[in-house]
């Protein structure tokens, strides 16, 4: 069993548009999708504001190096531009957690290092999956009450909706 979460990010051009094809790439191993959400860009903040979703997948024959390849396919599709660190995207595609696995590698780190940290993954995924944890940090529910509230109330739910 290979189940993975993956995080979807987009803040230019339809981003509605760009996040449903990323869920579109991992179809039929979807297990959930949470609700979409919209947030204030992170790192580099002089730009527009985002949409974010999670994905929860699970696929037998896949590993994390196979969800990195669909990840980064969906974004190749979607045109992304790599020119900024943290700078605007039509769509980015994180793997955040696959299976518990641990990677350093450069390519892959698993899981996700900026997990802890974003309100705009954890709110999403505790919506999904409520008992979620994610490895080497524990509870997602834990993780999310410890950010700060500011940081909490900056991701808004959306009525936008991703088709299963």
């Amino acid at each position: 069993m290979s189940r993975a979460l993956l995080s979807l990010g987009s803040n230019l051009g339809d981003r509605l548009a760009f996040l449903q094809s990323a869920v579109d790439a991992v179809r039929p191993a979807i297990v959930a999708v949470s609700s979409v959400y919209e947030t204030k860009a992170w790192g580099v903040e002089d730009q527009p504001d985002f949409l974010n979703a999670v994905v929860l997948v699970d696929d037998p024959a896949r590993d994390h190096w196979d969800w990195l390849r669909t990840g980064q396919a969906a974004e190749q599709a979607a045109e992304r531009v790599r020119e900024l660190r943290w700078g605007p995207r039509t769509l980015d595609v994180d793997i955040v957690t696959v299976d518990g696995v641990r990677s350093d590698d450069p390519r892959l780190l698993l899981p996700h290092p900026g997990t802890p940290e974003r309100a705009s993954v954890l709110i999403p995924w505790s919506e999904i999956e409520p008992d979620a944890v994610l490895p080497g940090h524990g509870p997602v529910t834990g993780l999310l009450a410890a950010r700060p509230q500011d940081d909490r109330d900056s991701v808004r739910r959306t009525s936008l909706r991703l088709v299963l």
